[in-house]
């Protein structure tokens, strides 16, 4: 229950948020365009990902994708949330996240554990939360992690 009122948010909110409040370009890309990347790097990762949960590439919301690559973080609703931690710890600040965070934390209360190791991850990373990744798409996926110190989860 308490997943699939999440997920009802979330598909209601995407839209809007997507026009209204990203201002970023749309990538353009497909899962094919991204498999076309040497493997090993965070575009043919991506795609790998994107292809292997059954995703299409979501306009202006790329970047969350990316950051499911490089922190290994899952996609059920508990792990979705613990990527918005990861990201708290990071150092990122938006409405969207502090929604997420008090909404799906009460409801999943036995998941804090998962939360809070996430959030002290990504305080230990150094700033990656806010990076444009399109032009990092050709970049070795573990060296990305060496360089920004991100620990997957």
């Amino acid at each position: 229950m308490r997943t699939k009122l999440l997920e009802i948010l979330y598909n209601y909110s995407k839209i809007p948020y997507q026009k209204w409040f990203k201002t970023n370009k749309a990538w353009n890309l497909s899962i094919t365009n991204l498999l076309t990347y040497p493997k090993k790097t965070l575009g043919y990762e991506l795609g790998l990902f994107l292809k292997s949960n059954n995703f299409s590439p979501q306009e202006k919301l790329e970047n969350h994708d990316v950051f499911h690559v490089l922190t290994n973080i899952g996609t059920s609703v508990p792990e979705e949330i613990a990527m918005q931690y990861y990201l708290l710890g990071n150092g990122k600040r938006s409405a969207y996240l502090y929604a997420v965070l008090l909404l799906g934390t009460p409801l999943y209360l036995d998941k804090i554990q998962l939360f809070n190791t996430a959030y002290h991850y990504g305080k230990r990373a150094f700033s990656f939360h806010q990076l444009n990744y399109r032009p990092l798409l050709n970049k070795n996926t573990q060296e990305l992690q060496t360089i920004f110190s991100i620990t997957p989860l």
